[in-house]
């Protein structure tokens, strides 16, 4: 079901998957913030064959409210829309589900809001700035290999030889990304380059999510080039969570390998509360 929300001053292009039931909803923060939700719906189709789902574009983006003023264009806006939406659809309690920068935005909505959440999932994201990705980066062969094949493309690849780890698989995720469109939004990589910005994550992400204390899982792609699987082993040594890396997958596990992806949320989802727990 698509339905566009007004949750006050803006309205968000919302999609439900699957149907309510009598445990949690799941909300999903998207990535980017460049473009909308969509590239996330094959990971999800197979969760909400039991799971109510929950996707929406942020604003400034997709099919949400565009042309807003640049000071409107803020990190902690997203994290207040999530909060109105969660709230205009009624949802009360939600499991939420942060992918990529998504992440990074869930783990301020759990330091502002965490009485809304449940359980929490970062997906292919981290709590470190990108300045720590940059050595295992510079280490790679093969990410630099790749990178020299985006940069020689001039943008057209839109980042598929990097996201995606099967390389064969590439050309349908960058048919699912121009089947999207090509509109890249509002959101301006040279405003954040620029200090233009605020933090999607002011505080202390760690401190932040220790203080949350409830189930935390960290789902990665073992051959993630954005953010790289050290990254979230790092986070899950400093804070209680399950850590869940996806062989041979990059940063769009959940395209490569869309099974498998939502069978561990639906794990973690239902299961028992855990402790400290790795798996491979």
């Amino acid at each position: 079901m698509e339905s566009v929300v007004d949750v006050g001053g803006v309205t968000l292009f919302v999609r439900e998957l699957g149907r309510r039931g009598s445990g949690p909803s799941v909300m999903v923060m998207h990535g980017g913030p460049d473009v909308g939700h969509g590239y996330l719906v094959p990971g999800f189709e197979p969760l909400a064959r039991d799971h109510h789902v929950v996707l929406f574009d942020f604003r400034g983006c997709g099919r949400s409210s565009r042309g807003l003023p640049a000071d409107e264009l803020q990190p902690e806006y997203v994290v207040q829309d999530t909060q109105r939406l969660i709230d205009r659809l009624g949802l009360g309690v939600v499991d939420l589900v942060g992918f990529s920068t998504g992440g990074r935005a869930a783990m301020q909505f759990v330091d502002k809001h965490p009485e809304q959440v449940r359980r929490l999932v970062l997906a292919s994201t981290s709590a470190y700035p990108s300045a720590d990705a940059a050595p295992y980066l510079a280490d790679w062969d093969e990410y630099q290999r790749r990178q020299r094949i985006e940069d020689e493309a001039n943008g057209a690849l839109r980042n598929s030889t990097v996201f995606v780890w099967d390389l064969e698989r590439a050309p349908a995720y960058l048919e699912l990304l121009e089947s999207l469109g090509t509109d890249l939004g509002d959101w301006s990589e040279e405003r954040a380059a620029n200090g233009l910005m605020h933090p999607w994550c002011p505080g202390d992400p760690e401190q932040i999510l220790r203080t949350f204390a409830k189930p935390i899982l960290i789902l990665h792609g073992e051959k993630d080039m954005g953010f790289p699987v050290q990254l979230a082993h790092r986070l899950h040594r400093a804070v209680p969570s399950q850590l869940t890396v996806i062989p041979d997958t990059a940063h769009m596990c959940h395209f490569e390998q869309p099974q498998p992806w939502a069978q561990h949320l639906h794990e973690f989802l239902d299961a028992p509360r855990f402790g400290n727990k790795l798996t491979t």
